[in-house]
């Protein structure tokens, strides 16, 4: 949506619900739909009004700093693998009490 349109659609924005409230009252009063009824149509057209325009940015609006992005999103470092495990001891023809074992 070019800069035009945006402020053709604040500029009618307060007349369309001036207009939109005014038809309510005269539904009101001259029809069997009363107010209380029908005022959900004006946040219906509010909505609409709303949605048309979209989120244009301010001319002055400027988004706040942010954080490099090394800092927001750190490299991915993937685990190290486990070391291996220790090799068992060394075995020698001696029992547990020191002595030679007999076969």
């Amino acid at each position: 949506m070019n800069d035009q349109s945006h402020l053709l659609l604040r500029a009618i924005k307060g007349p369309v619900i001036m207009i939109t409230i005014g038809v309510l009252f005269a539904a009101d009063r001259f029809t069997d739909y009363h107010f209380y009824q029908t005022w959900p149509i004006l946040l219906i057209v509010i909505g609409v009004l709303q949605f048309v325009a979209g989120r244009g940015r301010r001319a002055d609006y400027y988004p706040p700093p942010g954080a490099p992005y090394q800092q927001m999103h750190p490299t991915y470092q993937p685990p190290r693998p486990a070391s291996p495990p220790p090799p068992p001891p060394p075995s020698d023809a001696a029992g547990p009490n020191g002595q030679e074992s007999r076969s």
